[in-house]
């Protein structure tokens, strides 16, 4: 574990060293369509999934090593990853074992380099979790099941393994969010 977290320490300085892009990157994820709503993503077989692996691979980060988070409520849709929306890639399972899945997180803040700070969502109830959020339901669950944002893992997730972009949470939502992270580990 020592190893891992000098290696993601190390990773988030060379990251945060980075020149922020003037121009546009075409390897953006395409927007959702109505046939969406319905997928469901395979039991992890091992199949390559964006964001599995690789340099666009999502990267579960320390948030006490996290510094100068700016949040800024800006979805747009037009197929790329922002702020306030929610999108799907590969996240690692809490075992930190090589496994994971294809799942929703909620993008609350931009980096550079088409990097992202994100926390997953799940619609396993959470009531009474103090590191969950409630968003209830939204049109990035097909069901139409409530959410909640787990706020205590953040990952760092890349415009390159980004699957899709499902929908976005409302500006209230996002606030609610941003707070709790705010509040919680003193970004903002």
């Amino acid at each position: 574990m020592p190893d891992t977290r000098r290696f993601l320490t190390a990773l988030r300085r060379v990251i945060r060293s980075l020149p922020t892009p003037s121009g546009g990157d075409s390897a953006r994820p395409a927007a959702a369509t109505s046939s969406d709503a319905a997928w469901r993503p395979p039991a992890d077989d091992g199949e390559e999934w964006p964001g599995r692996t690789g340099p666009s691979a999502t990267v579960e980060l320390d948030p006490a090593d996290v510094r100068r988070v700016r949040f800024a409520y800006t979805p747009e849709r037009d197929g790329e990853p922002d702020p306030g929306e929610v999108v799907w890639t590969w996240v690692p399972y809490e075992e930190r074992d090589g496994r994971g899945k294809d799942r929703p997180v909620a993008v609350v803040a931009a980096g550079t380099e088409g990097r992202f700070l994100a926390v997953q969502l799940t619609s396993k109830p959470q009531n009474g979790n103090g590191d969950a959020v409630a968003l209830g339901a939204g049109a990035w669950d097909g069901e139409g099941r409530p959410s909640w944002a787990r706020i205590d893992r953040v990952f760092l997730v890349h415009a390159e393994g980004m699957r899709r972009e499902a929908a976005s949470l409302d500006a209230e939502r996002y606030a609610l969010l941003v707070d709790a992270l705010a509040a919680r580990y003193g970004w903002g």
